[in-house]
Parts: C-alpha cells; sequence; structure tokens
C-alpha cells in the first residue's frame, strides 16, 4: 500500500529520535550489510561514538525497483528505525537510496541527515595527479572509473557529478550489480567466489591507463582486496614491479561528515575501543547469517523493524 509523506511526517513528530543527546546513537542505513563497511569507517575515526544498523534486506534487490517505489519504501524505513533507535543523526550508506531519498528525509525528519554520493570530485584529483607526464603532453585526458551498481551508474545525479568535477577526464562506467550479492555472501559467512570479482572486472582490468576506481557502492570495500588484485597489472619496463589502481571510497568522507554535523571533537583523542553492543534492525530477521554480518561490525542479532504503511 501506498503511502504520502505526510504521514511520514506525521509519524516523526511522535519521536524524532535522540534529539542530539550524545549517548543517542547514530543511525547507518543501508538495503543489505554493505553499509556495514560505512559503519566500521566511523567506528575507526570515532571509536566511542554509539551506532545502531539499520537494513531493509526484505527489499533487496534496490536496483530492480522503480525510482518512486523506493523513494517511498526508503523514507518508510528509515523514519521507523529513527523513531526505533532513538537515533541523533541518520547516514545513509548507499549510494542507491542517497540520489533518490535525500530530499524526501530531509523534509521529514528534524535530526541531520548524512548521504553517501560517488566520490568523484576526489578520483578525479587523484587521477589528473596520477597520469604521466607523457600521457599530459599527449594531451590524453586523466583516465577514472566508476564501479558502482546499475541504478547509480545511470543516475542523472551521477552525471551532474561528472560534469562539475570530472569534465576534463574520461570516466569509465561500470556496473557491477554480482559484486553485491557476492559481498553481501562473504559478510553471512558462505565461501567467497574470487571468480565473481574477476569475470565482473574482466573488460576493466583490460584499460591500460586506467589509475583510479571508485568503489561506488558501500558493498564494494567488503571486496577491496580481490578487487585490487583483479585490477594489478605488471608495469612495462620496470621487471618485476606491478601498477596497483588506487581505490576510492566514501567512508572516510562519510567519517569525517558525521563529525563535522554532531561536533565530535571532544571524541578526536578518545583511543578506547568501542566495548558496546550497537543495536541493529532489519526488515528480514530470518535472513541467513545476517547475525553473522552483524557481529562483524560488534552489532547485536538484529530486531525486526515494524513498517507501518509497508509498500
Amino acid at each position: 500500500m501506498a503511502f504520502s509523506t505526510a504521514h511520514i511526517a506525521h509519524a516523526v513528530t511522535l519521536s524524532e529520535g535522540g534529539d542530539g543527546q550524545p549517548e543517542a546513537p547514530v543511525l547507518v542505513f543501508d538495503s543489505g550489510v554493505g553499509g556495514l563497511s560505512v559503519a566500521a569507517e566511523i567506528r575507526r575515526h570515532w571509536p566511542a561514538l554509539s551506532l545502531a544498523y539499520v537494513c531493509d534486506n526484505a527489499a533487496l534487490p534496490y536496483g530492480t525497483k522503480a525510482d518512486d517505489w523506493l523513494v517511498t519504501r526508503i523514507t518508510e524505513v528509515c523514519v521507523a528505525a529513527v523513531k526505533a533507535s532513538g537515533a541523533r543523526a541518520l547516514v545513509v550508506a548507499c549510494n542507491t537510496a542517497s540520489t533518490l531519498a535525500l530530499t524526501s528525509l530531509r523534509k521529514v525528519l528534524k535530526i541531520p541527515v548524512i548521504g553517501t554520493v560517488p566520490a568523484i570530485k576526489p578520483a578525479a584529483a587523484l587521477a589528473r595527479v596520477r597520469q604521466s607526464d607523457i600521457r599530459r603532453q599527449q594531451g590524453a585526458p586523466p583516465v577514472f572509473a566508476l564501479l558502482a551498481t546499475s541504478a547509480t551508474v545511470r543516475r542523472s545525479y551521477t552525471e551532474q557529478l561528472i560534469h562539475d568535477f570530472a569534465s576534463d577526464c574520461r570516466v569509465i562506467r561500470v556496473a557491477a550489480d554480482p559484486l553485491v550479492a557476492e559481498a553481501e555472501r562473504r559478510l553471512r559467512g558462505e565461501v567467497s567466489r574470487p571468480q565473481v570479482v574477476t569475470d565482473s572486472l574482466a573488460d576493466l582490468a583490460a584499460v591500460e591507463d586506467l589509475e583510479v576506481v571508485i568503489l561506488g557502492c558501500t558493498h564494494f570495500p567488503l571486496l577491496s582486496a580481490d578487487i585490487s588484485a583483479a585490477l594489478t597489472k605488471g608495469a612495462q619496463g620496470v621487471q618485476g614491479d606491478q601498477v596497483r589502481v588506487a581505490l576510492i571510497d566514501s567512508g572516510a568522507a562519510i567519517a569525517r561528515r558525521v563529525a563535522e554535523v554532531l561536533a565530535l571533537k571532544v571524541l578526536a583523542a578518545d583511543t578506547h575501543e568501542q566495548t558496546a553492543t550497537g543495536i541493529a534492525l532489519a526488515t528480514d530477521t530470518g535472513q541467513a547469517g545476517l547475525s553473522i554480518a552483524l557481529a562483524c561490525q560488534g552489532f547485536a542479532p538484529a530486531r525486526a523493524l515494524i513498517l507501518e504503511n509497508a509498500v
């Protein structure tokens, strides 16, 4: 059943989250467990910060759903999760969700909402730095790739980022949806399938001048070792050397943005390890291996997230 943002706004007034209380958690949202890579990066920078996690795994995969349906669904899930967790900020750790639903979420939530977008700007800057002098003298453009889901690759938002920050670059866009399922499998404790990564990156690995690759899905950093290996090439003219393509993701930038939004200067000197178990919520708590994946980042087994107006 569809519902309007007016219904969501009314629900939020009943419980708007942690109201900025320092003990209230930061809620990390993703369609699946890929957002755990973002949670890990936030914890690496701010180990004493309380985190909560929510995944809409009942609706996986997002990439096959209509945009209007996704905006409604994402807003519904995030609002319900903010109420359930008492969060003081929401991190949308999903490129697809961020490019679609940030405006809707910011309209109905009174807590800060921090999104995730492909790291086009830093990738372009690094590609310019890493470009060889010979190619630069030849007038060849810097080259980098955006590795993402098909939904993110085709977004007009992505096109605008490239136009704004990488108009002088050659940007290779690669939809690698099988990597999402592979990352989910591994976090659930299932046997890894390196060939899935190799096959998904075969065409990209053949690009000779490639220097930088954006991991444009929060699932992909979970596979960074295999991705790096698949893109490693022997350097011409230097015996035994190998050229490693630089991988860029948005995790560190998100962690910095969380710190800025919540003014976490007090925590900057905190060297204590995170000891508290963060709460987790899921729209499908019966998914095999979910508890294993959550435990890897210090989250308790997921509690069911009840949606009042499920679509």
